[in-house]
């Protein structure tokens, strides 16, 4: 699908010997259904009488995929040519506030101490704080930067840098209030546990180009976010579609390295018998699941020369690690994860999500938010400014922001603000999106959108659209009915489109 032509982009294959196998995974797959629906299998274990038959035929209709998708993580054509081909998610979570850092208020800094107009609260309902708490005005200021004019905070000097480069939406909405179900509700379209992440629908529908590499990877700084594995799982979808962590020190993957006493000649000879195993058992039963074993066997031995190079940062300059701000590339840290995140989409995986929750600022808003922008400011815009100083960023969709903003009203003594779901903000860059762009506006008090917003399924909705996708026929069937990222919901933002 990717015809680029781009030399970076190609898969980069090691010397290893590859998984000996019987057949390709979609043969195999073929094969076996249609041993499974022999003759010998309907007299031995078919329903007797029609309603066996039309049992059998509703349980094989739960389980069947969309045309064009499969459990095979080759390239597939999206639904039109697309603007972007791949995804690099930096989710801070734990909800940077808004009114610190890009939606600037000085009606709220004129006002700071006062109650909120009565109207304002109308009918609202706060995660924690009393409503009527007192206004707080940001301690930071902000100035315009760019040709665009865009206004951001003196917390971030590095992303002002790239105004003219972003698109920033300051009219997000969401439905949920607190962490785990928003930080859900932000990578999956639901609150609910157990639906498919955005980045196993972008692998579902445009496949992997990397042989050695999974095609979904997510690495964590900090500490993990309080949605856990739900945030990149793939849920209903296939195993092989879900994200996988890679750690920030020892092996990049749980056991990665063979034990003691293991060499590779017993190691091949191991997995040799294990594939046969598994595809005896894929060709009697045709189960999904085994075929991702296998899959996730052969992927496991490439990664055993694939990962440890790619993790190794002794090939770049000194110059690119520091403008990542990297001091040590052998010490974890969002800056060398924002490395990593280029390094990988170069070797040709599909989505990189970064997660870093440490912006949950109930108190002590004014020294930490001011740290964690320092920690990740100057990391994000780099990421931006490698990718297009290397050709990539034009095919790369560059996504940071949280699961909701904070709230006008103070928490935590003085200092300290709320969750607030009703508006906040986050920015986008490069994959076909208006570059040096504002969208969306609240009112003075960064309380409520006044002006365009845009829902978490519309922003689902926007992205997938830029991958090439109809969200509404990006599908699977679950449980009797289609389901999709941006479940029955979701319009495209016509005004973030290049």
């Amino acid at each position: 699908m990717d015809t680029s032509g781009s030399r970076s982009l190609e898969p980069r294959r090691n010397n290893q010997q590859k998984l000996k196998v019987p057949m390709n995974l979609d043969q195999a797959l073929r094969t076996a259904r249609a041993q499974y629906l022999s003759r010998r299998w309907f007299l031995r274990d078919c329903g007797i009488g029609l309603a066996g038959i039309a049992a059998r035929s509703l349980a094989a209709g739960e389980a069947t995929s969309p045309p064009g998708a499969s459990q095979s993580l080759s390239v597939r054509e999206p639904h039109f040519p697309a603007k972007a081909k791949r995804v690099i998610y930096l989710f801070n979570a734990g909800a940077p506030s808004h009114l610190e850092l890009f939606d600037p208020k000085p009606e709220l800094t004129k006002r700071n101490g006062e109650l909120p107009p009565a109207e304002l609260l109308k009918g609202y309902r706060a995660a924690f704080i009393n409503p009527n708490s007192a206004l707080l005005g940001a301690k930071y200021k902000f100035e315009r930067h760019g040709q665009c004019g865009m206004e951001l905070s003196e917390l971030l000097p590095f992303t002002a840098s790239l105004a003219d480069d972003i698109c920033l939406v300051r009219s997000m909405q969401t439905d949920a209030v607190n962490h785990a179900p928003a930080q859900i509700m932000m990578n999956t379209g639901s609150q609910q546990f157990g639906r498919p992440s955005f980045g196993s629908w972008t692998l579902y529908g445009l496949g992997s180009h990397c042989d050695d590499l999974p095609g979904f990877v997510v690495l964590t700084s900090a500490r993990g976010t309080s949605g856990g594995a739900s945030n990149y799982g793939s849920g209903f979808l296939p195993t092989p579609y879900s994200g996988i962590p890679f750690r920030s020190a020892g092996d990049p993957v749980l056991y990665l390295s063979n034990p003691h006493g293991i060499d590779q000649e017993t190691q091949r000879a191991t997995l040799d018998t294990l594939q046969r195993l598994n595809h005896m058992t894929l060709e009697a039963a045709g189960d999904q699941e085994t075929a991702a074993r296998i899959q996730s066997y052969e992927m496991a031995y490439r990664l055993q020369s694939s990962a440890p190079e790619l993790m190794d940062l002794s090939s770049e300059s000194s110059d690119v690690l520091e403008m990542y701000g990297i001091k040590d590339p052998k010490e974890a840290s969002y800056a060398r994860n924002c490395l990593l995140a280029r390094r990988l989409i170069e070797r040709g995986v599909r989505f990189v999500q970064l997660f870093n929750e440490v912006w949950d600022h109930h108190n002590g808003l004014t020294s930490r938010i001011k740290q964690n922008a320092l920690e990740t400011d100057k990391a994000s815009a780099a990421l931006v400014r490698d990718l297009k100083q290397r050709g990539l960023l034009q095919e790369t969709l560059v996504v940071w922001g949280g699961e909701f903003g904070r709230t006008p009203m103070v928490q935590g003594g003085d200092d300290g603000r709320d969750h607030h779901n009703r508006c906040f903000s986050m920015w986008m860059a490069g994959g076909g999106l208006k570059s040096g762009h504002i969208h969306g506006q609240t009112d003075e008090f960064g309380f409520n959108v006044v002006k365009d917003p845009v829902h978490v399924h519309d922003l689902h909705a926007t992205l997938l659209h830029l991958l090439g996708f109809d969200h509404t026929q990006l599908t699977h069937r679950f449980q009797g009915r289609d389901y999709r990222l941006t479940d029955v919901r979701g319009n495209v933002v016509q005004g973030l489109l290049a």
